[in-house]
C-alpha cells in the first residue's frame, strides 16, 4: 500500500483575526479582472507585511475570500473581501498599509472586525450608476420608464452553466434618472441612470439590463455608458442598501 505524503516543516500558523475590507475600483482598473485584482491584492499583502494566515498542504495559499465582485468594466465603490491573519493588527494601520500598496487606482476605504457568518450573505442588493452621454435626457427617460413599465423582460446570457434566460426586469427595484450636464462645448449632454438592483441566481448585471433596454425600446447611444457601483449590502425596506459592515 503506498504511503501518502505530507507537506514538510511545521504547520502553519492559526489565524487568530478576519477582518472585512472594503475597496474601490476606478479609472482605468475597472478594466482588471477579478484575477487581476487576487494577484495585485497577493502582492500588496506580501509588500505591506501583512501577517497573513496560509492553507495547509502541498500548495499553501493566503487565506483571502472574495465576494461578489463587479464585472470587467465596471468602476466600483463597494467592493470586498476578507482577511484571516496570524496576529492582531490595528484596523486603521492595516487600511493605510493595505491602501498604500495597492495600484493607484484601487483605495482601500474600510477595514473592520469580520461578523460571524458570510459576507456574501449579506450583499442582497447593488446600486448602480450608468452614465450616458450624446444623448438626450427625453431619450433615456422615455427608453427608462418604457422599460420600467414592463412586469417582465426576458434576456439570454453564456454563464458557466451554459444559455440561461432570466428576467431583468424584476431585478430592478428602484430607478431614477437625471440631466447631470447639460450640452459642453461639443453639444453633448450627459445623463444619469440610477438603479437598484436585487441580487439573483444568476446574478443580473447592469449590462445585462441594457441589453434588455435596448432591445426592448431599440435604444442607440453613441458609446457604452460607463457603469458604477456605488454600493452593495443589505436590502433594507423600501428597496434601499446599508452597509453591511454597519449591520
Amino acid at each position: 500500500m503506498a504511503r501518502q505524503r505530507v507537506p514538510e516543516g511545521p504547520p502553519p500558523a492559526p489565524a487568530v483575526q478576519k477582518v472585512s475590507v472594503r475597496y474601490a475600483k476606478r479609472g482605468r482598473l475597472r478594466f482588471s479582472s477579478t484575477r487581476d485584482f487576487q494577484r495585485a491584492l497577493e502582492r500588496a499583502v506580501r509588500r505591506a507585511g501583512v501577517p497573513m494566515a496560509f492553507s495547509a498542504g502541498f500548495h499553501p495559499h493566503p487565506r483571502i475570500s472574495y465576494a461578489n465582485a463587479a464585472p470587467t468594466g465596471a468602476a466600483s465603490e463597494a467592493e470586498y473581501f476578507q482577511l484571516q491573519l496570524t496576529q492582531q493588527c490595528d484596523l486603521d494601520a492595516l487600511r493605510a498599509a493595505l491602501d498604500e500598496s495597492l495600484p493607484q487606482d484601487m483605495a482601500v476605504l474600510r477595514v473592520v472586525e469580520a461578523a460571524p457568518g458570510a459576507l456574501a450573505d449579506l450583499l442582497q442588493a447593488s446600486v448602480w450608476q450608468l452614465d450616458f452621454e450624446g444623448v438626450t435626457l427625453e431619450t433615456i427617460t422615455d427608453a427608462v420608464a418604457t422599460f420600467m413599465d414592463r412586469a417582465e423582460l426576458l434576456v439570454t446570457r453564456m454563464t458557466k452553466s451554459g444559455v440561461r434566460e432570466f428576467d431583468v426586469r424584476q431585478a430592478v427595484l428602484a430607478s431614477d434618472v437625471v440631466l447631470v450636464r447639460a450640452g459642453d462645448a461639443d453639444g453633448r449632454d450627459l445623463v444619469r441612470w440610477t438603479m437598484t438592483i436585487q441580487h439573483t441566481t444568476p446574478a443580473v448585471r447592469p449590462i445585462d439590463v441594457m441589453t434588455g433596454l435596448t432591445e426592448l425600446t431599440g435604444l442607440q447611444v453613441p458609446r457604452s455608458p460607463l457603469m458604477t457601483r456605488l454600493a452593495q449590502g443589505i436590502l433594507e425596506a423600501g428597496g434601499r442598501v446599508s452597509d453591511p459592515f454597519d449591520a
